[in-house]
């Protein structure tokens, strides 16, 4: 049973089983949104080796922007705040959080970040669960 939920998970998401493996922050792509100056790199996306599929990308973000407007999805994330603030909008309750914080967004909770302060904020994002959904 446990292998067929695996399965199901694994071809719903199209992940591949990710292997282990270090990825060095200059190695990574980077694009840039044009109307944000948002920086974002895609560390990776797939799956666990029971088929959970996990996605991970940091941005750094111009102060006074946001990556979009407050939303709510399935999959849950989390992010890491290394440099910079966020203002971090739940479920209505705003909080402002800096470097060494950690945002903790649960499913379809809505939910939306801000950068703040007069540098760019750089955060990593770790999506667990379906990211196309």
């Amino acid at each position: 049973m446990m292998l067929a939920l695996a399965q199901a998970q694994l071809s719903r998401s199209e992940n591949s089983i990710l292997p282990s493996r270090c990825y060095k922050f200059e190695d990574l792509p980077v694009k840039t949104n044009s109307k944000t100056g948002a920086k974002t790199r895609q560390v990776f996306r797939g799956a666990t080796h029971d088929g959970v599929p996990v996605d991970l990308h940091i941005t750094t973000m111009p102060p006074g922007e946001m990556p979009h407007p407050p939303h709510h999805h399935t999959h849950e994330e989390i992010f890491l705040i290394q440099q910079g603030a966020l203002e971090a909008t739940i479920a209505g309750k705003t909080t402002i959080v800096g470097p060494g914080s950690v945002i903790y967004i649960h499913s379809n909770e809505e939910h939306g970040v801000k950068a703040t302060g007069d540098i760019p904020a750089q955060y990593f994002v770790f999506a667990i669960g379906d990211v196309t959904a």
